[in-house]
Parts: structure tokens; C-alpha cells; sequence
């Protein structure tokens, strides 16, 4: 592929082609993620300084690049301020994630209740790994995690999800409290950027 051809209407294609020809969730991750490492090599052909803001308020920005009418396919650049992240959440669907600047660490949990008891849980961490431009994770659907940026400079990546995820029954999670409760996102849209709105 020409890299100067390359922008973000050429990777909604791309997953929409894909999302039609994926016989399943783990075939889908495994095709978007070709498709997210893609996008992030070739960084320099279409992401811009203005989709990299973090809110203060929020710790990280999200700038949404596309979302389908139905809300079914969502592309996010998210900006993580340093020493700041996310606390453990889910997505409600699946989700493809790749660095495009700085580095992030991002702690994997599991849930160990047994959803019985609405507004508790009980999670813990498995695992943890920190990824760097061009690297990428895929996370099916139902996946617990968390986000750190350590470092003091702010920390890029591209989020492919297969529902925008504002648009699910998506929680954010308190492993001290053992606490469960609905997680929104505040976001800016990159037509509003171009725009000059905000």
C-alpha cells in the first residue's frame, strides 16, 4: 500500500471488509489487529497533533475518528497524560488497541465473583504488559483492564472497538472497594477539531 494513500477512511474500508468476512469475534481481533498495526506504521500519513489532547479533568483524551451510524465499529485516538490512566474497566465488546507514541502499561484483570450481587466485584490482576509504538493488543469481548502512562511525556495509541463504547454495558471496576459501576467516556470528534470547535 502507497503510505501517503493511507488515512482513516481507507482503515474504516479495511474493517468493514473484515467485519463482513469474520466468521467470529477471534477471527475479527485477528484481522483488525493486521489492520491496527498497519494504521500505526504508517502514523505519519494521517494522525495529527489535535487528536492527541488529553482532558485534564479525565487523565487521557479521546478523540473519536469514526463511529458508525449504528455505533457497531468506533476508531479512537486516546491521549494519556503522564502519570495518569484508567482504572480497571471492561468494553463491552471486543477491542484492538496499538501505540503510536510513548509507551503504556496496561494491567490485565479477572473477575472472580459470580455476578450475582449488582454494584460488586471481585477482581484481580493477571498479567501486565507495556507497549510502545507499532505494538498491539487485542481483547475479546468481556476482557478487564487497566491503563497507566508512567512516563512524563503523553502517550498515543489508536483504539479499534467493535461497538462505540459509550454505546455498551461497559463498567469501570474498584479493587479496594470490590465496587462494579457503569463507565462513560468523555470524547471530542475529530469533525469538531477540524472545525475548530471543541
Amino acid at each position: 500500500m502507497n503510505a501517503t494513500a493511507f488515512d482513516i477512511a481507507t482503515l474504516v474500508a479495511e474493517l468493514r471488509a473484515a467485519r463482513a468476512a469474520a466468521r467470529a469475534e477471534t477471527d475479527m481481533l485477528a484481522r483488525a489487529r493486521l489492520l491496527a498495526h498497519r494504521a500505526a506504521t504508517l502514523r505519519h500519513a494521517w494522525l495529527r497533533p489535535e487528536m492527541c489532547l488529553p482532558d485534564a479533568e479525565q487523565g487521557f483524551g479521546i478523540c473519536v475518528l469514526h463511529e458508525e451510524p449504528d455505533h457497531q465499529l468506533a476508531v479512537f485516538v486516546a491521549s494519556w497524560l503522564p502519570n495518569r490512566g484508567t482504572s480497571p474497566h471492561d468494553h463491552g465488546t471486543w477491542a484492538v488497541v496499538a501505540g503510536l507514541d510513548g509507551q503504556e502499561r496496561n494491567s490485565f484483570w479477572r473477575r472472580l465473583d459470580d455476578r450475582s450481587r449488582p454494584g460488586y466485584a471481585e477482581i484481580a490482576k493477571v498479567g501486565e504488559r507495556t507497549f510502545g509504538p507499532g505494538d498491539v493488543l487485542a481483547m475479546p469481548a468481556g476482557a478487564i483492564h487497566s491503563v497507566w502512562n508512567d512516563t512524563d511525556r503523553i502517550a498515543v495509541s489508536l483504539h479499534i472497538y467493535g461497538r462505540h463504547v459509550n454505546y455498551t454495558l461497559r463498567s469501570r471496576f474498584d479493587p479496594v472497594s470490590r465496587s462494579e459501576a457503569p463507565y462513560r467516556l468523555a470524547t471530542v470528534e475529530a469533525a469538531a477539531l477540524s472545525a475548530g470547535q471543541s
